[in-house]
């Protein structure tokens, strides 16, 4: 019995070790696989529930700067075309109801592109200060555009996928993913809505205020928000262009995020019918030919996968052969893998 308990220390010293090498030997071929993909089994981090949301912070905290610098400059812009505007204002003819709002509904207009023609530049400076306007208008309409329309619509879109899941419970981890995954579809979705919303509340506005008929205020609600602004019918009372101030800057914006959503979409469809083709298809020899990199007559894991991906469009020859140079500058010895004396070789002194 006394060689048994002593044995036994030995025993399970043995078994540790051999634990211990196999355990080694499994991070290796993990190493090898790729050591920054990420594993996984993995254990989810543990977040204290005080902690901001990952997911607002990743996917929203980088737009509010630009939000509100966007912000900023519409406001020195409205402000700057408002005072000059306003300065001028014996050489603007037309409908006028208020001469400081008068100012303001002109600025925007200029900006905007929709040129009603109720208030027209009557003088040869306020005509080279609506050129002026209208292309630096333009230009900030590009900046909105690609800056705060898009903070708004991404900062509904979780409200819109838990709407759909309401009777789910939604994660910020399962948000994250259904937003990757059909992130453009929602943003149509939800564009699409806005605009409606915007359509019966400049429709109903036009009626009951400017006492249009339906008809000619849906035509007026479209001929402004697609700035094509015929200009036969306007916002011509002092409540009107109060409204139209901040409805006609909603509305061509939103117009301009939808067909930009509805060609993204049409394109990001072509796309994942490329890739669910490219992933059904059988293969041929001359596929496996195509795909042998290294032209040994077999085709590994990452070569099928590069052509994979180029077929699907996701990269091209040029990104591998770039990749494959960097590859070798890296690699010292000329082993054909990558080292940690590679590493520290491959640093300039």
């Amino acid at each position: 019995m006394a060689n048994d308990d002593t044995n036994e220390p030995l025993l399970l010293r043995s078994q540790d070790t051999a634990a211990q090498k196999a355990k080694g030997r499994l991070n290796q071929r993990r190493l090898l696989r790729s050591r920054s993909a990420p594993h996984t089994d993995c254990a989810p981090l543990v977040r204290n529930s005080n902690e901001p949301n990952p997911l607002s912070e990743s996917m929203f905290g980088n737009l509010h700067p630009s939000f509100r610098n966007v912000a900023i400059i519409l406001m020195v812009y409205l402000g700057i075309g408002t005072l000059i505007f306003y300065l001028v204002r014996n050489q603007i003819k037309g409908m006028k109801t208020d001469r400081f709002l008068d100012a303001l509904y002109f600025t925007v207009v200029t900006m905007t592109t929709v040129g009603y023609g109720d208030l027209v530049p009557n003088s040869d400076l306020t005509k080279l200060l609506a050129c002026a306007f209208v292309f630096s208008g333009m230009a900030l309409m590009g900046l909105i555009l690609s800056k705060a329309a898009d903070y708004l619509v991404e900062k509904q879109e979780v409200l819109l996928i838990k709407a759909i899941h309401m009777h789910q419970k939604v994660g910020p981890s399962e948000i994250l993913k259904e937003l990757e995954t059909n992130k453009t579809r929602y943003k149509f979705i939800l564009v699409l809505f806005l605009l409606l919303i915007l359509v019966i509340a400049g429709t109903i506005f036009l009626v009951t205020v400017e006492k249009l008929y339906v008809i000619d205020a849906l035509y007026c609600v479209c001929s402004t928000i697609t700035t094509l602004g015929y200009g036969d019918k306007s916002f011509s009372t002092q409540a009107g262009r109060i409204f139209a101030v901040f409805w006609i800057l909603a509305g061509t914006i939103c117009v301009a995020q939808f067909f930009l959503y509805m060609a993204e979409l049409n394109t990001e469809s072509r796309q994942k019918a490329l890739v669910n083709w490219v992933l059904t298809r059988k293969m041929t020899n001359y596929d496996l030919e195509a795909a042998d990199l290294d032209e040994d007559g077999t085709v590994g894991a990452a070569e099928f996968v590069i052509y994979k991906l180029k077929e699907m469009g996701k990269i091209n020859q040029e990104d591998v052969t770039l990749v494959m140079k960097e590859f070798e500058e890296l690699d010292i010895d000329q082993s054909g893998t990558l080292s940690v004396s590679d590493i520290t070789l491959a640093q300039p002194s």
